[in-house]
């Protein structure tokens, strides 16, 4: 008997008739977003340990898997996407400059290092799609964790660095799970249910969602009822993107993302559709196009979950883009801070300020050194050229750095110079409840201290600095 008292794993309301405003950078009506799957070499095959060949998103429409046999005209169209598709999708991109997310099987990936150096050298997002592009529905939970980890021990070492996201593609109802769990993945992207980011919570831990698309992909030219000629892919792709881009002019800005796949847009007669739609976005000024990574950090600090940023329920990635600010551009407190453990004492701001000064503090002293080096000056060039750091931004702003007159700033200008003369690096304080009359005192009074005094009060400026921040982000306790 239907009954509402029941827990439901889904949630169909969503942001219902009142959606987020995404304030896209620079305006943007819509946020555009390409993604091309690299899985040549990692698809179903006897030759890859599997139990039958591959059936699943080839020329051969409707193909069966070949039980314990290679199946070689398909592994020959997989072939084509690795040896001829990638490279003509590689070069349309990078030719108009366009940034693209890869959803990277690491198999694949190892089999053809040559490409994944193409994509880095592009400055391309490579995301995790896995160990093989297989069906997980049927492995056990402890299983499918261990291929997530193998994909993500080869992509490191492949890449150079670990992946932000994860789409596993073929998923189980375990996938999401194990992805949150993990917690090196600021997004995870195996949903379809939204054109927003959303925040979700499982396993105790506030994991962003980042939604796929299986209408504007490629995909459908190797289904039933899908796309028969590149017209056909345009028009819908066209369409897609006017009602979006016409709805963020009205106030509703939203993402579109769009799948490919080299082996199948990566073809002459298809790529030449995919090209007239590159040049469609681009003859467009409020489109932004962009990278997974790149909406879900826009997101992270645009749109935290309701209720806030809690601590003890971040994985390590979300963590680190939120907390990693907090001591100037020194990423390595916030990871040494979680490494420590993270629990709800550390749920406020002084129980969290605790735990990464003590992280602070124990950084050896030429990190230590280059975290003092990181802060800008006073009212100095970066502050002029308007580079600084968000926070910091905000900080010399509140003190009325940035409105000083010809003579302040000459003398902010001879005091920076002196510090830097006589100690090497910055002059650090926190300006918050402080006049320039006051900064400047400071700066006078701190010119007299030795070498030593004074690197030890700068240390002690960054701490109160990082625990002003961390009151903005943070209940005080």
């Amino acid at each position: 008997m239907f009954s509402l008292d029941q827990p439901y794993p889904r949630d169909l309301v969503g942001y219902g008739r009142t959606p987020p405003q995404a304030d896209w950078p620079n305006g943007a009506r819509v946020a555009v977003q390409f993604v091309i799957n690299y899985e040549e070499g990692g698809e179903n095959s006897i030759l890859h340990g599997d139990a039958a060949s591959e059936a699943f998103l080839s020329e051969i429409v409707g193909a069966q898997a070949w039980p314990g046999q290679r199946h070689v005209n398909m592994e020959s169209i997989y072939d084509y996407g690795a040896r001829s598709g990638f490279w003509r999708l590689w070069r349309m991109f990078t030719a108009r400059n366009l940034p693209v997310t890869v959803f990277g099987v690491a198999t694949a990936m190892a089999r053809n290092p040559e490409v994944v150096a193409a994509m880095t050298e592009a400055g391309w997002e490579i995301a995790t799609h896995g160990l093989k592009w297989i069906d997980y529905r049927d492995y056990t939970i402890e299983a499918e964790r261990a291929h997530i980890d193998e994909a993500i021990a080869i992509h490191t070492r492949l890449v150079g660095e670990r992946p932000l996201g994860l789409y596993q593609g073929r998923t189980s109802v375990n996938s999401i799970r194990i992805g949150a769990e993990e917690g090196g993945f600021l997004y995870l992207a195996d949903v379809y249910a939204d054109e927003l980011p959303y925040w979700i919570d499982v396993s105790g831990r506030t994991q962003l969602m980042v939604p796929y698309t299986l209408d504007a992909n490629d995909m459908r030219f190797a289904t039933p009822q899908g796309f028969n000629s590149g017209d056909q892919f345009f028009a819908y792709l066209k369409d897609s993107f006017d009602v979006l881009y016409r709805e963020g002019g009205e106030g509703r800005p939203a993402m579109m993302s769009i799948g490919l796949h080299c082996r199948l847009v990566g073809r002459p007669g298809r790529a030449a559709a995919l090209e007239r739609f590159l040049d469609y976005v681009q003859s467009h000024d409020h489109a932004w196009v962009t990278r997974r990574l790149d909406i879900a950090r826009h997101w992270v600090h645009r749109h935290p979950p309701a209720g806030g940023f809690v601590p003890s329920r971040m994985g390590r990635a979300l963590f680190v883009e939120v907390f990693g600010p907090v001591f100037e551009h020194t990423p390595a407190v916030a990871e040494r801070a979680y490494a420590a453990w993270i629990g709800p004492a550390q749920d406020h701001a002084k129980g969290l300020h605790g735990a990464m000064v003590a992280a602070m503090r124990a950084l050896p002293s030429d990190q230590q050194d280059r975290l003092i080096a990181a802060h800008p000056d006073l009212a100095g060039r970066l502050a002029l050229a308007g580079e600084l750091a968000a926070a910091s931004t905000r900080e010399q702003s509140g003190a009325g750095l940035d409105r000083l007159d010809a003579t302040e700033l000459t003398r902010f200008t001879q005091l920076n110079d002196a510090y830097r003369a006589r100690f090497g690096f910055p002059f650090i304080i926190a300006v918050k409840g402080l006049g320039k009359a006051d900064i400047l005192a400071a700066f006078e009074t701190r010119l007299r201290n030795d070498h030593a005094a004074e690197r030890t009060e700068a240390l002690r400026q960054i701490e109160r600095i990082a625990l002003l921040r961390l009151r903005d982000l943070l209940p005080e306790g």
